[in-house]
């Protein structure tokens, strides 16, 4: 099964299967506006995400990745890590930073 994630401000439709992480648009998106993967273990930050929809999609957050998304700024149930989320069904995401 294939769940649509959409890479907000651009709308960018990507197409990845069930439980795939979100470290694979990395693959998908090549040579496209992405989200920045630094360290893939949830340390570093560099790869917070706003979730604007299908946050129950992503899989659970764990304590430690929201007290360090906490830590980050980045404090409420709609920001995640995208290294540590796997895609469970179609949502809508944006990098936690980007301004237009």
């Amino acid at each position: 099964m294939l769940f649509k994630v959409t890479l907000m401000p651009h709308k960018t439709e990507v197409w990845l299967p069930a439980n795939a992480p979100l470290t694979d648009l990395e693959y998908e998106l090549i040579g496209k506006l992405s989200i920045p993967f630094g360290c893939r273990a949830g340390a570093c930050g560099v790869c917070a995400i706003e979730v604007i929809e299908g946050i129950n999609d992503l899989g659970e957050k764990e304590a430690n990745e929201a007290s360090f998304l906490e830590e980050l700024g980045y404090a409420g149930d709609r920001y995640r890590l995208a290294c540590q989320c796997r895609v469970l069904g179609e949502t809508t995401i944006r990098v936690a930073d980007y301004t237009e």
